[in-house]
């Protein structure tokens, strides 16, 4: 049996500082600092931090903004001062290094200095980082300057009071972050086992299935009676049963959970379709559980799902531990760089001895999700796992540009080409004038709608990732498919290219003379549009988006499915942003009345003065507010 947390892990090859790769107590004197595979060492480094934190965790990391702050007034203070003094500075320097002296030769700052300088060095003995117990918490980092600084002094008390309260916020919610994740890979384990054993019970089932379907087909063709049948058959399963549950014991590190766990465990799949969920309605919960291979597939599908979610956690936290420990480095640098001191190192030591620095719990979960991960998901294909566990963000591609980039300005010269063609041919002033806009336009403002949505998500999209929301894994959107602001800006565009250039196209057929017999094929430029935009929608082959396209379709369909299946996030949105497409569904309604009324042939409209159109025009509007209101109903079921 492979369990999560059970499992025996030795890390042999872990480097000084737990949370990364780079070693933040390097000699000042180095000649070429390493260089980190987390940050980009051309950007500083509070624009660095504050582009690799986590939205959600952004208040817990190191205020390193604020230090810098209290370590840019120390400095001002230094300079004031220094302005102050004119010609005697030199005096006044020569008597205080003698007074230095003096007081070093007297005892009165060796005794502080050895307590935490090692190895005798009194350059280092400038703060002592200490662990005071308090009563009902689990300690607090405090400092105490040994040595102040002659000029600025409470400027540098306050510096380092800050500094504590930022270390400690940062240890209690890293330890309260290592803790949660502790729990949930306990939780994990156990759906992992209650997985292992389905596995088995499934396979059994199917194995008992196909030797009693091959025994009956047997006993056809022999002359056994019904006894020895049974007989035989009994035999066989006894013996499958045997193989099954004999081969695992045989390696320890293969065993499986105990099939009893199913006892406990009930395997809650979301239905496929809407006779799946009225079956499960209708039969009885008493009725004695059964598993099926759908079933199985469905559980680990969703194991899979929530163990990559679970390693990504990991990895934010360890990156959270990386960045902060880095912070209190870059800080302290600083402070000596400012001050002529070496604090950093007395400091530096705190933080890598402290629980942020010495702690490698998380580096152990990562790599037992690793392992399971790879064992029980990816046949033992290592490589395979990782690629699964660490996928890659969608790289930017130039084409997507260039293409958005022409379809913006082919858009731009097509608007520019319709209002010449107007003003050139005085359409407006044309005696069919009326009837044309009543016509065309509603036919035509459809894909307005759609565009003018399209641009919008496009402009969330941007936002959402430039303030590092992870709308990926919100939307359910499987990593590398989803759709960046880029492609969709450049699916609009593309779609705006189409509309205009049917608009302009239209507009040529209805006023050239050789053109206008055909005005039953004028009116079906439209429609034909929209044929298009469907196909390409429907589209089942791998291209424009195919993942994008099918998952829009699927979101869709829950809408209007909405009592028989589990809402998830993306059908929630989805059905809010429809509420505010009722125009939109409104100008699809014109479409079914003006061509399937067979009003495109004489060029009228006449929707508006039928009943039913009327009707229909009301509920239309009605449609979308209950798909949300089901959505809404079917969580209380």
């Amino acid at each position: 049996m492979i369990q999560l947390l059970a499992a025996d892990y030795h890390s042999k090859n872990i480097y000084k500082n737990k949370c990364g790769p780079l070693n933040i107590t390097k000699n000042r004197g180095a000649k070429k600092k390493k260089k980190s595979v987390f940050l980009d060492h051309n950007m500083k480094f509070g624009k660095e931090l504050a582009s690799q934190m986590v939205q959600e965790w952004r208040g817990a990391y190191m205020d390193y903004n604020h230090l810098k702050k209290l370590l840019k007034d120390i400095m001002k203070f230094q300079q004031k001062n220094a302005a102050k003094v004119t010609g005697p500075v030199a005096r006044t320097g020569f008597l205080a290094r003698r007074l230095t002296m003096y007081r070093a030769f007297s005892g009165l700052t060796g005794t502080n200095d050895r307590v935490t300088g090692p190895r005798g060095n009194n350059e280092d003995g400038v703060i002592l980082v200490s662990l005071e117990e308090q009563e009902g918490s689990e300690g607090y980092y405090k400092t105490t300057v040994l040595r102040p600084l002659e000029v600025g002094g409470e400027f540098q008390l306050v510096f380092f009071k800050k500094l504590d309260d930022e270390f400690n916020k940062v240890v209690k919610f890293y330890k309260a972050k290592v803790q949660e994740v502790k729990v949930e890979a306990e939780e994990l384990s156990k759906q992992m086992d209650a997985l292992i054993a389905l596995r088995i019970k499934v396979d059994k089932f199917c194995v008992q299935e196909k030797v009693a379907q091959e025994v009956e087909v047997g006993s056809e063709n022999s002359a056994m009676d019904g006894e020895n049948h049974g007989g035989v058959q009994m035999d066989t399963i006894q013996e499958v049963e045997m193989k099954t549950q004999g081969t695992p014991a045989n390696a320890k590190s293969f065993r499986p959970a105990s099939i009893e766990v199913l006892d406990h465990v009930k395997i809650n799949v979301d239905p496929e379709t809407p006779i799946s969920t009225l079956r499960n309605i209708i039969t009885s919960s008493k009725s004695e559980p059964s598993f099926t291979k759908g079933e199985l597939r469905k559980a680990e599908e969703k194991l899979q799902t929530a163990l990559m979610g679970f390693y990504k956690q990991l990895l934010l936290l360890k990156g959270y531990c990386f960045l902060n420990m880095l912070a209190f480095s870059k800080i302290m640098k600083k402070y000596d760089k400012i001050t002529s001191r070496n604090a950093s190192k007395s400091y530096v030591e705190a933080v890598d001895k402290s629980y942020l620095g010495s702690s490698d719990e998380v580096n152990k979960l990562i790599q037992k999700v690793e392992d399971t991960f790879v064992k029980h998901f990816t046949n033992g294909n290592r490589r395979k796992g990782m690629k699964f566990l660490r996928q890659r963000e969608k790289k930017e591609r130039h084409r997507t540009t260039f293409f958005l980039g022409l379809f913006t300005g082919c858009s731009i010269a097509l608007i520019a080409a319709i209002i010449v063609s107007i003003h050139a041919r005085n359409l407006l002033r044309h005696e069919g004038r009326g009837q044309y806009m009543d016509n065309i336009f509603p036919l035509y403002s459809l894909f307005g709608y759609l565009i003018l949505h399209m641009i919008m998500y496009g402009a969330n999209t941007y936002f959402w990732r430039r303030f590092r929301v992870n709308y990926t894994f919100i939307f359910g959107f499987r990593q590398g498919t989803e759709m960046g602001f880029r492609e969709i800006f450049l699916i609009a565009s593309g779609l705006s290219v189409l509309a205009f250039a049917a608009v302009l196209s239209n507009l040529d057929m209805e006023m050239n003379p050789e053109t206008q017999r055909f005005q039953t094929l004028t009116e079906l430029v439209p429609l034909g549009l929209v044929t298009v935009v469907l196909l390409i929608t429907f589209c089942p082959f791998n291209i424009i988006y195919r993942s994008s396209r099918f998952f829009l379709i699927r979101c869709a369909w829950h809408c209007i499915c909405a009592p028989l299946y589990k809402v998830t996030f993306s059908d929630f949105f989805l059905a809010d942003q429809l509420t505010s497409q009722v125009q939109a569904i409104r100008s699809v309604q014109f479409y079914i009345c003006y061509y399937a009324w067979g009003d495109f042939k004489r060029r009228s409209n006449k929707c508006l003065q039928s009943d039913t159109y009327k009707y229909l025009h009301i509920v239309v509007a009605i449609i979308p507010f209950w798909w949300r209101v089901l959505q809404v109903k079917s969580n209380f079921f």
